[in-house]
């Protein structure tokens, strides 16, 4: 998977079959349990971290740690 930044897409992060279950993980743990919603899937992450009352660096950081072990 190429870098994530805050305009990348939550349904594309899905799509990372490699890494799913620890970009879920994190998802999750952060409480983004809409991970399903067919409406989250268009959403970037900038947008659902600020949904969230989240950083979005802070998401993008530990997201793109889990992607690059």
């Amino acid at each position: 998977m190429a870098k994530i930044t805050k305009d990348t897409m939550i349904g594309e992060l899905l799509r990372d079959q490699e890494h799913i279950d620890d970009i879920a993980e994190v998802l999750f743990g952060i409480g983004m349990h809409c991970l399903g919603c067919p409406s989250s899937q268009m959403e970037t992450l900038a947008e659902a971290a600020m949904v969230h009352g989240l950083e979005p660096d802070e998401l993008i950081d530990r997201l793109n740690a889990v992607v690059e072990q």
